[in-house]
């Protein structure tokens, strides 16, 4: 399959190569003249502001055609002195040349070339000024205003440079920013209620979003319902991190600098030079975090429907986090219309925790029998490399391409924990004998991704795009848990010795067309996946093959189809559907008990299904002067959805964890499939500008959502209405006058998330308010410093109500607390820098 696709494209190649040497080359009664006459348009490129030539810049020739679309018939790059020179010219036609260069507006040139009698026709158009689309002022960049967010009915773009509360921070922070998104205690990113797919620039990722500074971002891309031409795993979406990586001439640089509480450190450095044929691009940064976060937890527990005895327990979490990160890369621009690009990335993260927790135990009329004392600490490192290769060639005919990258995702990873619990009588005296667990582990991951695409336009409104799709991952894990009991280690039975390799591979295609004022685009993507897992102690293996059989074959397919219609200019309206798939991931599947919250314990199930999601979306997008709407209804249907189960561990569960200081009650949190699971929604953003500094972002999202889920006979259904509602406000004091206050901008982020219904229970509300202020300063607005201030009222926990037969439990959750963070950057740059030439070899004038 790898060889023919490889065939197919290699052939789509090599015949438009044909094609276009055939359209250069001479009618067999033209010949004569041509090689007689020198036919020749020559002429300069010039910086406007540098007045020196430039280099490496496009220059495109086209023939005009009446009633066709212009033809290219020949393509180069300026030389270094900024020359460039065409011949061969066919006489008594009319061109069109177009100049482009990387950080410059391009300039569109049109000419009738006339024969002469003389031997040497030839057009000189003299010197072409480019200007740069940015003013390089001294080594400071000024960018045209943009908004920070971008809507439509495709999607939202989310310009990271316009965020000041994620400043210093990382990518959890930046998300919190973005409308529509929401984002739980423990950086897991939610749109619609739904966990969407992490891509960083394109490619799926080993990255947890706490791992990449949020400094080096430059955009969020979001696509609520993609059609076929992405991942089929992407059924609650897709969010693209896109990193900075500008191609602007010469050097420019940011470093960034920042002090916060609590324990909070972090620095960061940009670079990206641009010259000739490269592109290099650089960062690194470090980030260090902490801060004590609460929990507790509130139980009655159940016999027969009566109330049996009470448990509270009160936490106490101490973490500290480091971060490392480093990536470079360079983009060679082989000609005009050949890049190849090289990166890589590497990070590594050390975490430690230190988490008390006090317990009670109460009988059924509150009386206090027993109490106790869980002390942990707990250490973790992980290490992740990630190498990517692409390359890109541009055809002739505009915006026909083809692409091909490669990119493997690699890092090891440890942990150990330390677990002493002790129970006491309530006069203090020891209620049995203190219980130690001593943990250690390690674990390995591999990641590789190919991916080829191809995009074909036919005519000026249709177009084709076909690719394929190669992952492979690789997972190994050891957990060894050991119970000390008088000096003596015994292991226990909860030690867990695994390894899984999940396999895709995809075929897509689609076709979009116009006419009129509706635009369409339908598609299908197949996919085989495999999932192959294994206890290795045990030899107990799991997993799931789709599709399994000719029979299931319709498991292997994806449709998508979107239309759109063009009511005005500023007014555009679509209906779209997708089928995608939800594969149940590794700790889902895994028959791994995890005792890091004693009373709260959680498992996987090996017998976990995939589950298949039909979602139907309609959009609405109004564009006006002073900013934009985008109103969306969306209908999703998940047979088979994958859904959270929670009850009391049975007395030989418990046995099974003797010696593993977990609590007698305790809840096991595991998953199942639901039969179906339904949501009906409507979300709204408006983005609202008002006078020319200040600017208002509302948005707000309505869900009803319905679960059918039954387990041994017992009935797990819910239904309930729920909503978010988040304000993003930013206002930039502007003026002409002299003012401490000038060039300073302010920005309020206030968002709510009200309880939602869950099998056997609900979530509780989260909500938090953030806000920042920032202040330019030197000359051109080098300097910057950031003041921000994270969840301000410290409200933000993650919390639960159970509500079944056995027992009833509230219980909340922290992992981040309120942070201050004061961040200083700096902007730098040349635009004359040169890193292969020196002194004045920089302006000769090579011909």
């Amino acid at each position: 399959m790898r060889v023919f696709i490889f065939i197919y494209f290699l052939f789509l190649y090599i015949n438009n190569l044909y094609a276009q040497i055939d359209r250069d080359l001479p009618e067999d009664n033209e010949s004569i003249s041509i090689v007689l006459k020198q036919n020749v348009i020559y002429g300069k490129l010039i910086d406007s502001s540098s007045g020196r030539g430039i280099e490496y810049a496009s220059v495109q020739l086209f023939v005009k055609r009446k009633y066709a679309k212009d033809s290219l018939v020949n393509a180069m790059l300026s030389l270094s002195n900024g020359d460039f020179r065409f011949t061969n010219i066919t006489p008594n036609s009319e061109f069109k040349i177009i100049f482009s260069a990387a950080g410059y507006d391009p300039v569109i040139k049109e000419i009738l070339f006339k024969e002469t009698s003389s031997k040497n026709n030839n057009i000189d158009l003299g010197n072409i000024i480019l200007a740069t689309d940015i003013q390089v002022l001294k080594g400071v960049v000024i960018q045209t205003r943009k908004s920070a967010l971008e809507l439509g009915v495709d999607g939202k773009v989310f310009n990271v440079d316009k965020s000041l509360i994620s400043v210093g921070g990382t990518a959890v922070d930046l998300m919190r920013n973005i409308p529509t998104l929401s984002v739980d205690i423990d950086g897991n990113v939610e749109l619609r209620n739904s966990t969407p797919q992490i891509f960083v620039d394109g490619r799926p990722t080993i990255l947890t979003l706490d791992q990449i500074p949020a400094d080096n971002i430059e955009k969020v891309e979001l696509i609520t319902n993609p059609s076929a031409k992405y991942d089929a795993a992407s059924s609650g979406g897709i969010i693209n991190i896109v990193l900075k990586k500008n191609k602007r001439v010469g050097l420019n640089g940011v470093i960034t600098a920042g002090i916060g509480t609590p324990k909070i450190y972090n620095s960061n450095l940009n670079l990206n030079l641009r010259e000739g044929k490269f592109n290099f691009y650089a960062s690194g940064g470090f980030n260090k975090s902490g801060g004590i976060a609460k929990g507790e937890t509130r139980r009655e527990n159940k016999e027969n429907g009566i109330t049996d005895n009470f448990f509270n327990q009160d936490t106490r979490n101490d973490r500290n986090s480091r971060f490392l990160s480093f990536r470079f890369g360079v983009d060679y621009f082989i000609d005009n219309r050949n890049t190849l690009g090289i990166t890589h990335n590497f990070s590594t993260r050390k975490y430690r925790n230190y988490e008390t927790q006090e317990q009670e135990y109460l009988n059924s009329n509150k009386l206090l029998e027993y109490f106790g004392k869980r002390d942990a600490e707990g250490a973790s490192t992980n290490h992740r490399s990630s190498t990517g290769i692409s390359y890109k060639h541009n055809f002739p005919e505009k915006s026909k391409e083809l692409t091909a990258d490669i990119n493997y995702n690699y890092g090891p990873g440890s942990e150990n924990s330390f677990i002493n619990n002790t129970f006491y009588y309530p006069n203090g005296s020891l209620y049995e004998e203190p219980t130690l667990v001593r943990s250690n582990g390690n674990n390995d991951n591999d990641q590789v991704t190919f991916q080829i695409d191809f995009v074909n336009p036919i005519g000026e409104h249709k177009k084709i795009e076909t690719g394929f799709r190669s992952y492979y991952n690789k997972y190994k894990s050891l957990y060894d848990a050991f119970a000390i009991d008088n000096g003596q280690e015994i292991k226990l039975s909860l030690s867990n010795n695994y390894q899984y390799t999940e396999k895709i591979n995809a075929l897509y295609f689609t076709y979009a067309g116009k006419k009129n004022k509706i635009s369409y685009k339908i598609g299908v993507r197949a996919e085989y996946s495999k999932f192959d897992g294994e206890l290795i102690d045990s030899s107990f293996k799991f997993g799931y093959e789709y599709p399994a059989a000719i029979k299931n074959l319709w498991d292997a397919f994806f449709p998508s189809a979107s239309f759109s219609k063009e009511i005005s200019e500023d007014d555009q309206f679509q209906i779209n559907f997708t089928r995608r798939i939800r594969r149940p991931r590794f700790w889902q599947l895994n028959p791994f008990i995890d005792i890091n919250d004693p009373s709260n314990l959680r498992q996987g199930n090996p017998s976990l299904r995939p589950e298949f999601i039909n979602s139907f979306e309609v959009n609405y997008n109004k564009n006006y002067k002073s900013g934009n709407f985008l109103a969306s209804i969306y209908f999703r249907s998940n047979p088979d959805d994958i859904t959270q189960y929670s009850d009391t561990i049975t007395a030989a569960q418990y046995a099974q964890l003797d010696n593993a200081a977990v609590d007698p009650n305790a809840i096991l949190n595991t998953y199942i499939n639901a039969n179906t699971t339904k949501r009906y929604g409507a979300e709204f953003t408006l983005q609202q500008k008002i006078g020319e500094n200040f600017e208002l972002t509302p948005s707000l999202d309505l869900q009803y959502r319905t679960v059918n889920a039954t387990i041994n006979d017992l009935d797990l259904s819910n239904k309930g209405f729920s909503w978010e509602a988040k304000l993003t406000a930013s206002y930039k004091i502007a003026t002409s006058k002299k003012s401490f206050f000038n060039n300073m901008s302010f920005q309020f982020l206030g968002e709510y998330e009200s309880p939602e219904v869950i099998p056997q229970g609900k979530r509780d509300a989260q909500y938090q308010i953030d806000l920042a202020m920032r202040k330019d300063f030197l000359k051109n607005k080098k300097a910057t410093i950031t003041f921000a201030v994270n969840d301000m009222f410290n409200t933000n926990r993650y919390g639960v109500i159970y509500d079944t037969e056995r027992f009833y439990q509230t219980s909340y959750r922290r992992r981040n607390v309120r942070n201050i963070r004061l961040s200083f950057s700096y902007k730098f740059g040349d635009a004359n820098f040169s890193l292969f030439r020196k002194g004045n070899d920089r302006n000769r004038d090579d011909d």
